[in-house]
């Protein structure tokens, strides 16, 4: 694949790596790269599980930025290790790709619903009292399953301040870094998905389809 990434210019290739670098100390650390038509796709896994069963969420945060218009690919690679370039409007990739179940994961590009807006503070401060809480869950000296038990039961339960979405939506919007100011972010939804908006990027997550069978009900002896 090839070597570097091209960029309009500095601050356009120091965006997309400031990303990659947040995405590296959440989830996986892994980063899929899309490019098409002059557009890279930088897309991250904040929350993802582990099996079917588990109430983690798939939460995803992408972030768009202007790239070579010859560049076409679909890759995903350890997002630590996309590296600053001698020339500042590069970026350096590693020489191997990793795999990463989420990122087959391809949410619906059209026939989104707009289901108004979420204020950034509100955002903010259910992403801290998250974290808080999370902190306060993990026993000492937890191993990596319970702190893992503890996430999922956090970031995995819905939120009336999120108009019900997952917790976790607040915690992947905080932690790449997309709230800001008094921005409110707008809220759209298509079948199981759900996508909250924001200047700096945008956060998705996939509930569960219902399927539609009534519960079952006792028969007389």
């Amino acid at each position: 694949m090839s070597q570097r990434l091209l960029f309009p210019d500095g601050p356009t290739a120091a965006d997309a790596l400031t990303f990659a670098q947040r995405a590296s100390r959440l989830g996986d650390g892994a980063v899929r790269l899309v490019a098409r038509d002059g557009v890279l796709l930088l897309t991250a896994a904040p929350l993802a599980p582990r099996t079917l069963l588990e109430p983690t969420p798939t939460v995803l945060g992408m972030r768009a930025v202007s790239v070579d218009p010859e560049l076409v690919c679909d890759l995903t690679v350890d997002a630590a290790a996309l590296a600053a370039d001698v020339d500042s409007s590069s970026l350096r990739l590693p020489d191997s790709a990793v795999t990463a179940t989420w990122a087959g994961v391809s949410p619906p590009r059209a026939g989104w619903s707009d289901e108004g807006t979420i204020p950034a503070a509100t955002l903010a401060e259910r992403a801290q009292w998250g974290i808080a809480t999370v902190a306060e869950g993990v026993p000492t000296d937890a191993g990596d399953d319970a702190v893992h038990t503890v996430r999922a039961a956090v970031w995995g339960a819905p939120d009336d301040a999120l108009q019900g979405l997952p917790l976790g939506v607040a915690f992947a919007a905080f932690a790449l870094g997309f709230i800001a100011g008094e921005e409110a972010a707008v809220v759209r939804r298509n079948g199981p998905w759900a996508r909250i908006s924001f200047v700096r990027g945008h956060v998705l997550t996939r509930g569960t389809v219902r399927s539609g069978l009534t519960a079952v009900r006792p028969t007389g002896a």
